[in-house]
């Protein structure tokens, strides 16, 4: 196992490394600030009786390093016994070229908050997304030519050849889906509020979805029709609808039913980070009689990179959380086998826009 020791020591997140037994390993000199505690003083410790960290997360992280993928978990009080608890966010993720390394990345939340208050800082952060916009774009380019030169070498290839000609191109493509939905990611265009008719949204994606990657599913219209308009940003809402639909398409490969069900609820209220609460009274639940969701990963769906298709990027259901997240909204998920409901709570529009009024 090979570190750059520059590069590691550079990081300017707190970082950990951890051996197959979860413990410590080597530190970075950001953690050793962080957590007040030398390298000496943390190696050969257990991450869990070392750091204090304030989230169930022993758990997650076993299957996280049992499937070699990454786990992020936001807004946990992290600290030590010689540091207060501070508010961060976590990274785990395994180290490439090892069979059970993992690395632990911490960023304190206040570092965020700085960035929030500081123009220039903020500028540079948006600069950094404009980056990987730009790189996601010109990894395409390279990718398309791949494609093509490899569906042309496959024309003059005996049929097992063309085998791996096939698999260039299915990986390319595969490739270039993530790619944009990295894009996705780096759009900042803040949504269009405007007065919405939840139904006429749903009526787009449902028709959408029955020509094309939903044909052998039923759909089930359970509509409350006195409900009122809500404040949302239509295209964005029908980019959440259709990527819902095609995931409950895509898990009842052998046909089944979708069942869209609107329903106003008074009661319902979110504290948003502020400390403040919402009302979000309008309800729509998109239901699959589908196998579900690996209970593995039910729990943090709507995180980067978690997924339960062969192959799947993880980014579809954390764009859809982000996009209603950015609206206002809220979105949960519910699952069993044979019974999948993913529910979008929405604010009304406000009265003067109900009422036509200006």
């Amino acid at each position: 196992m090979i570190i750059d020791t520059a590069l590691w020591n550079s990081l300017p997140v707190p970082a950990l490394m951890l051996d197959g037994e979860d413990m410590i390993i080597s530190s970075n000199p950001a953690a050793e600030i962080f957590l007040n505690m030398s390298t000496k003083a943390l190696t050969k410790q257990k991450l869990w009786d070392t750091v204090m960290i304030d989230a169930p997360l022993e758990a997650p992280f076993a299957r996280a390093r049992a499937n070699r993928t990454s786990l992020f978990v936001n807004d946990v009080d992290v600290g030590s016994g010689e540091r207060a608890p501070r508010l961060c966010n976590i990274q785990f993720a395994p180290l490439q070229g090892s069979d059970d390394t993992m690395i632990v990345m911490i960023s304190p939340r206040e570092i965020a908050s700085r960035i929030n208050q500081n123009h220039s800082s903020e500028k540079a952060a948006k600069s950094a997304i404009g980056m990987a916009e730009m790189l996601a774009h010109e990894i395409k380019n390279p990718l398309a030519g791949i494609t093509g030169a490899a569906q042309l070498l496959s024309m003059g290839l005996s049929p097992q050849d063309q085998e791996m000609t096939d698999l260039i191109v299915e990986e390319s493509r595969r490739i270039v889906k993530l790619l944009e939905q990295v894009e996705q990611f780096g759009n900042l265009r803040p949504p269009l509020l405007k007065p919405v008719n939840i139904h006429d949204v749903l009526d787009r994606a449902r028709q959408s979805a029955a020509v094309g990657f939903g044909a052998h599913m039923l759909f089930i219209e359970d509509y409350d029709p006195s409900l009122p308009q809500t404040m949302a940003d239509a295209d964005q809402l029908l980019q959440v609808f259709l990527n819902l639909l095609k995931n409950a398409s895509e898990a009842n490969k052998e046909g089944g039913a979708i069942r869209l069900h609107t329903f106003y609820e008074t009661s319902l209220r979110v504290r948003r980070s502020d400390g403040t609460q919402a009302r979000l009274p309008l309800q729509i639940e998109i239901i699959d009689d589908g196998p579900g969701l690996p209970p593995e990963i039910a729990e943090d769906v709507f995180e980067p990179f978690v997924s339960g298709k062969e192959n799947g990027t993880g980014l579809g259901l954390a764009l859809v959380s982000k996009l209603i997240g950015d609206g206002g909204g809220w979105i949960s998920v519910d699952s069993v086998p044979g019974r999948t409901v993913f529910r979008i709570s929405l604010p009304l529009a406000p009265k003067d826009f109900q009422t036509g009024e200006n």
